[in-house]
């Protein structure tokens, strides 16, 4: 009985603490542009440069005198600042603005769902987004999903952390269960052994 005891406090004081309830959400970084996502660039005063742009798959734009630029990586203004900069030799005093019009993000801001979510996918990472958020988005669980065997995969000052998860009793009204979800956070839904 006293090894039993003494056991369970030794596991207790192993196991990862739980991830940020959802009251305590972290700060978000500025959005980071990837590929996939849709750019509106506006060049002020030219007509034929604003255009509606898609980031490709190797992280490039291309608009017309800037034959390629990287686009992934950096935030909107960094790269507002950057066309400005290559079309100073065309124009003068260029002043660009882009917007980012479909988000995909890198993916270190996205949240991904693997295993059994009705709709596994990896979705941008919003403010304030939370596991509930996240649970909507992929459609719940699949019938044979183990919901309470569910992992979440975070990165903690540079190191690897999994928490466990108890989503079905957050599909069925435990807000306890929701937390508050950060870039880059994988959630693992194991299938149910019988």
């Amino acid at each position: 009985m006293v090894f039993a005891a003494l056991a369970l406090m030794v596991l207790g004081a192993c196991a990862t603490p739980p991830p940020q309830p959802v009251g305590e959400t972290a700060q978000a970084p500025d959005y980071r542009i990837g590929p996939g996502d849709g750019l509106r660039i506006h060049v002020r005063n030219n007509p034929d440069l604003s255009m509606s742009v898609p980031v490709r798959p190797d992280g490039n734009i291309s608009i017309p005198l800037v034959e390629q630029m990287t686009a992934a990586g950096k935030n909107p203004i960094e790269l507002a600042d950057d066309l400005e900069t290559a079309l100073s030799a065309y124009i003068r005093d260029p002043l660009v603005t882009v917007i980012v019009t479909s988000f995909v993000g890198t993916y270190e801001d996205q949240v991904r769902v693997v295993g059994e979510a009705a709709r596994p996918q990896s979705m941008p990472y919003r403010r304030g987004m939370t596991l509930l958020d996240v649970m909507i988005n992929v459609g719940g669980l699949t019938q044979f999903a183990a919901g309470n065997r569910a992992r979440l995969v975070r990165e903690v000052s540079g190191e690897q952390k999994t928490y466990g998860l108890q989503l079905q009793g957050l599909l069925g009204g435990d807000i306890a269960s929701n937390v508050a979800m950060q870039p880059g956070d994988v959630v693992i839904i194991p299938r149910t052994m019988f």
